[in-house]
This record gives structure tokens, C-alpha cells and sequence, in this order.
């Protein structure tokens, strides 16, 4: 069996690399938000240049034909109601694929700071530090692509089927779209548009959850690194007075090590904020109100007997609940994590350090008691607290709607 003072000569940092990051890169990739590599060739960016226009013009497909039929078809509340949430849905997908796109630099930045940390982390207790983090991260974006393409599939195929068709005043039999569309755009309800609609639409649905899943699982990965690295700077911390065998053998140069160390751990931590900056205030803002729409639409849905929507609206409803929290648990992780440096350097032996090497931890305790935070747009701080104020507002919105519908 290994031991924890094994000092690994032989490692695979680029298997660690696709432990932290290739479930975001195969949902971010396909819809031209995965940084590009510097060496592309004109065509490569002329290429990833195309997908971003397809997948921006396919959330506009979804978005202004059916907000066309709210403003000249849609005449009671309830209706305009029920498409104002999977709008809403759209413009925070455009605004959080803007963001993604605008903020590629600093996304590949991050996951360069990432692959530099992997390849110099050689300390057995470390890296098995680091892989755990690393996996949980993981975990958080599968259980995240899990919810939002599952709520995706009921939205966009199991309600449909599970409805079935309608016959209008004319005689026409059709299958209502999600986003309907207003006729002076086309008559959605004859064969062969409504099936090229139907399928069109799926497609789009698809690309805005792959977008929120992708944001929300670059916030997981970013995050749950910078907490595995504060945790690697705890065991330093601990093995400052007495050293390691892969530490220096001088104290003012393991002292020098932890503070480069944990100076560069909040680096990126602000450098996940900046990322995360605008991401961060759509979901909440629009997870606020879209929570109060899907709990409105349920308790309709309910009402008129209808399993089929009701039930999808109760799964988007658990997946934007969730996608939300995950949002506001990881800043929750990572503010807590970084206050535990300033405990973890009071606790150690400091008062064994020869002369007044202890008060170099002062400045330390002083920074994790003031460090940065991940916030949504400098607004709000992301914590668990948050977390409660939204499910908190949505409620109150919900029964303000209530009262003013019924």
C-alpha cells in the first residue's frame, strides 16, 4: 500500500486533466463555447465562427416566432403567462452563450492554471487530495446534465406526444408545438412544417439546456479546484514548522512556498468570479422568476388534469431548483474553505517557529478572513443563504400571481 509520504515521480497529468474537465468539454465543444486552441487555422475559426451564429440563430428561432404569437395571437393571461417562462428560458441562454463566448480568454486561462497545478502536484497525499475534488466535481456535472437534459426530454418530447394532437375549428389535425408560432410568420399546423418545426424546435431546446448545463458545470469544475487546492494548502500549513520530505528544508522557504501558494489560489478564485460574473446573475434573476412561472404553471397544470404537463413542469421545476443550488453551494464551499486557512494557520505549532516567523501568518489569517468571494455580478454573494432568498422570493412572486390571476 501506498503511503501518504509518497513524493510521485511517474504521474499521467493529463489523465488528471480529463478527470477535471472533459465532461465540460464535450458539452461545451459541440456548441462553440470550449476555448479555441491558439494554433487553429483560419478555417477552424471560421468553422467555430459558423456554430456560434447556428446555435445563436436556433435559440432566435425559438424565441422571436413565438414571442411574435404572444403580442398578435395570445388573448388570455394564462397563455401569455405560459410562454413568458420558456422565453425568459431563451434570453438567459443567449445572454449566459454571450458570456461564455466573450469570456474565452479568462476560461482558458483558468483551465491552463488548472493543467499547471495537475503537472506540479507530485505529493501522493496531494494528488489524492486533488483527484477527490476533482471527481466530486465530476459528479456535480453529471447530476446537473442529468436534470437539465432530463427536463429537456419532457419538455420537448414527453408533453408533446404525451398530450397528443388537437383538431381546431377548420379541421385540421396537428401536435401543438412547445413555442408556438404566429401565422403571419407560417402556418405551423400543416404537414410537413409542423414536423420540420417540431424537430427544429427540439434541436433548439436542446442546444439552451446544453448551454446552461455547460455554464453551470464550468462553475462546479473552476470551483470545486480551487477548494481541493486550499485543501492541499492546509496539509502545507500543518507541515510548515516541522517540514515534509518533499518540502525545503528552510523555514522562511516553506513560508515563501505557502503564501506564493495561497496568493495564487486566490487569483483564481477571482478569476472564477470574473467568469462566472454574468452567468452567475442571469441564474439567479432568472431562476427566481422561472421557479415562480413553473410553480404557477404546476398548480394550473394540476387543476385542469393535465399528467403529461404537469409532471414535466414539476421535473423543470426539481432542474432549475437544482442548477441554482449547485450555483449557490459551490460558493458556499469555496468562501467557507478559504476562512478555514486563517483557522487551520492559528491551530498549527506557530509558537514553535524560531524568532517572530509566527507573525507571518498574521497577514495570512488577515487574508482568509477577507478573501474573495464568488458572487453573481458583484450583487449578490453565492451561498447557501442566497440560495434560501430566492426559493424565498419565487415563493412570494407565486402567490402575488395567484392573487392578481385569479
Amino acid at each position: 500500500m501506498q503511503k501518504t509520504s509518497f513524493v510521485a515521480n511517474i504521474y499521467d497529468h493529463e489523465e488528471d486533466m480529463r478527470l477535471s474537465v472533459q465532461l465540460n468539454r464535450w458539452i461545451l465543444k459541440p456548441i462553440g463555447a470550449w476555448p479555441k486552441s491558439a494554433n487553429l487555422s483560419s478555417i477552424e475559426k471560421l468553422l467555430y465562427l459558423l456554430i456560434n451564429i447556428i446555435c445563436t440563430g436556433l435559440i432566435g428561432f425559438l424565441f422571436i416566432p413565438c414571442a411574435a404569437f404572444i403580442v398578435l395571437e395570445v388573448e388570455d393571461t394564462y397563455n401569455t403567462l405560459k410562454l413568458s417562462g420558456p422565453l425568459s428560458f431563451c434570453l438567459m441562454a443567449v445572454i449566459k452563450y454571450s458570456s461564455l463566448i466573450f469570456r474565452e480568454n479568462d476560461i482558458r486561462k483558468g483551465i491552463e492554471h488548472i493543467e499547471s497545478d495537475w503537472m506540479n502536484t507530485r505529493h501522493y497525499s496531494d494528488r489524492t487530495i486533488m483527484i477527490k475534488n476533482a471527481k466530486f466535481g465530476r459528479r456535480l456535472v453529471m447530476i446537473c446534465a442529468f436534470f437539465m437534459y432530463g427536463g429537456a426530454v419532457f419538455y420537448y418530447l414527453a408533453m408533446p406526444f404525451g398530450n397528443g394532437t388537437v383538431t381546431d375549428d377548420e379541421n385540421l389535425t396537428y401536435r401543438p408545438l412547445v413555442y408556438p408560432v404566429a401565422r403571419v410568420i407560417v402556418d405551423a399546423r400543416h404537414s410537413p412544417i409542423s414536423e420540420i418545426f417540431f424537430w427544429l424546435q427540439c434541436l433548439s431546446g436542446f442546444i439552451a439546456h446544453s448551454i446552461t448545463t455547460g455554464a453551470c458545470s464550468l462553475a462546479a469544475v473552476f470551483a470545486m479546484h480551487a477548494y481541493g487546492r486550499l485543501e492541499v494548502l492546509m496539509q502545507w500549513i500543518d507541515h510548515l514548522v516541522e517540514g515534509r520530505e518533499d518540502f525545503c528544508a528552510s523555514v522562511d522557504e516553506r513560508l515563501t512556498m505557502i503564501v506564493q501558494q495561497h496568493v495564487r489560489i486566490l487569483h483564481f478564485i477571482s478569476l472564477t468570479d470574473k467568469v462566472l460574473r454574468e452567468i452567475s446573475l442571469v441564474e439567479i434573476v432568472g431562476c427566481t422568476l422561472n421557479m415562480c412561472f413553473l410553480g404557477y404553471y404546476t398548480i394550473m397544470e394540476w387543476e385542469s388534469k393535465e399528467p403529461a404537463s404537469y409532471i414535466t413542469y414539476i421535473v423543470l421545476l426539481i432542474s432549475l431548483t437544482f442548477n441554482i443550488f449547485i450555483f449557490c453551494y459551490i460558493g458556499e464551499l469555496v468562501t467557507e474553505q478559504c476562512k478555514k486557512i486563517g483557522e487551520v494557520s492559528y491551530m498549527i505549532d506557530w509558537h514553535r517557529l524560531p524568532g517572530k516567523k509566527g507573525l507571518a501568518l498574521v497577514l495570512m489569517i488577515a487574508m482568509a478572513n477577507s478573501s474573495v468571494k464568488l458572487t453573481a455580478g458583484n450583487l449578490f454573494e453565492l451561498s447557501l443563504s442566497t440560495f434560501g432568498d430566492v426559493v424565498k422570493t419565487s415563493v412570494g412572486y407565486l402567490n402575488m400571481l395567484r392573487t392578481l390571476t385569479t
